[in-house]
Parts: C-alpha cells; sequence; structure tokens
C-alpha cells in the first residue's frame, strides 16, 4: 500500500536532509510533501496533506522536535507515524531534567551573544557523533545565517525546551513505530524511555551504534516497508 508521505525535519535540521528518502519513495507509489522551517537559506512552508490525491495511507515521518513543528491537523489524519530519535518531553521530569535544562539555557545565550554559527557547529557534531559531522546533509550549518533564520532557531530551542507531552494531535488509532537511535547524545535515555511508555504498543526499533542523526543507519528501505505493510 502506498499514498502520502509527510516529512518534518528537526532543530537545526532542513528538508534536504530527507532527499535519500524522497528518491526511495517515489518510485515505489508515494507522494512526498515536506515541511520547512527555514532556519538556513530554504525558504519556510508549512506541511500539508495534498487534496485530491488517490486514496492510501497517510504516513508521517519525523525527526526528533519535528513531530512537535508539525501542524495538529495534518498529524491528527496520519495513520501511519514514524518516529526517528524524538521524544515526547524533550527534558525529562525532576532532577535527571536540571543538566538539560542548563544546556538549554547556555543555548539560548550564545544565540542572543551572536555565537549562532559556533552554537549550530557545536550541536551539529553531537547530532552527528559517533560518527563524523562531515557526513551530514547539507543544512543551516553550512551556509550563513539570517536574522530571520536565528530568529526561528531561538523560538523552536524555546519549544524544545517546553514540550513535556505527546501532541494533543497524535493520532490516537495510526500505527506507530519508534527508532531509537542508541548512541544519541541530544536525546536522553530517559526521555527515549518515557516516549515508549507513552506508545506501548508502538514497534521499536532500536539502532545500535547510532547517534541522533542516525547517519549510517539503512532505514530508508526498512522503514518503507513498514509503511508499506497491511
Amino acid at each position: 500500500m502506498s499514498g502520502q508521505l509527510l516529512a518534518m525535519h528537526g532543530w537545526a535540521g532542513d528538508s534536504r536532509a530527507w532527499e535519500p528518502w524522497r528518491a526511495a519513495a517515489e518510485p515505489r507509489g508515494w507522494s512526498w510533501h515536506c515541511g520547512e522551517r527555514g532556519y538556513g537559506p530554504l525558504l519556510p512552508r508549512i506541511p500539508a496533506w495534498e487534496n485530491g490525491s488517490p486514496p492510501g495511507r497517510r504516513g508521517v515521518l519525523v525527526h526528533s522536535l519535528g513531530l512537535h513543528l508539525l501542524p495538529p491537523a495534518v498529524l491528527a489524519s496520519a495513520d501511519a507515524v514514524v518516529l526517528l530519535a524524538s521524544f515526547a518531553a524533550f527534558v525529562p521530569s525532576g532532577r535527571e531534567g536540571r543538566p538539560l535544562r542548563a544546556a538549554l539555557a547556555g543555548m539560548e545565550a550564545r544565540l542572543a551573544g551572536g555565537q549562532a554559527a559556533d552554537l549550530l557547529a557545536d550541536f551539529l557534531r553531537q547530532a552527528a557523533a559517533p560518527d563524523p559531522a562531515d557526513l551530514l546533509p547539507p543544512g543551516p550549518g553550512s551556509e550563513p545565517l539570517t536574522a530571520a533564520g536565528i530568529e526561528r532557531l531561538r523560538s523552536d530551542l524555546d519549544l524544545l525546551g517546553r514540550v513535556d507531552r505527546l501532541p494533543a494531535a497524535f493520532p490516537p488509532a495510526a500505527r506507530v513505530l519508534l527508532v531509537e537511535a542508541e548512541d544519541d547524545r541530544i536525546v536522553a535515555a530517559a526521555s527515549r524511555a518515557a516516549l515508549r511508555r507513552g506508545l506501548p504498543a508502538a514497534t521499536v526499533w532500536q539502532i545500535a551504534g547510532a547517534g541522533h542523526s542516525l547517519l549510517r543507519a539503512p532505514l530508508i528501505e526498512p522503514v518503507l516497508s513498514w509503511l508499506e505493510a497491511p
């Protein structure tokens, strides 16, 4: 079964990261759509389903914060959701969350202090690790940042610290696939565990040796096959 696939990147990323997914999905009959926050040179684009498309599955692919960047109406009408290195709450509750809250405050201060480019470089190195950052696709960290892009980064960094549960629009009847990066240096183990508890019926794939950006993980074909399964 095919249909429409809609993808949303996370903080400090952009839609170019999904190009290998698009290139694999379209020949299999999927109609492909991407959201874009516009942190870098690409214009912001609100993701939306294509009206009048042939009937079929509506699948959502999100990386990291991308789950919380989708319009509620888009997420609510999905019947399959793939969460790549994602979370319900980024900051764990209680004492476990204190180091992350301090880190987010430091990132906010660097953005406000004119250090956006250096901040992105540091963040992307951690997101890529244990793989080298030069394996990352082109993105906002590859080009000069605009004032508008920096403001979007700041706004979404604030969102990152505030989200504390699954979006209210999360479709309760959707099939769900959780793809966890076991060596993730961005999403805390406690946050990954909380997401599993919040979605007890989800299928869970734990990818050994993979970092937050899942750079070397051979995921595209297996994920598309999972989406196409009856």
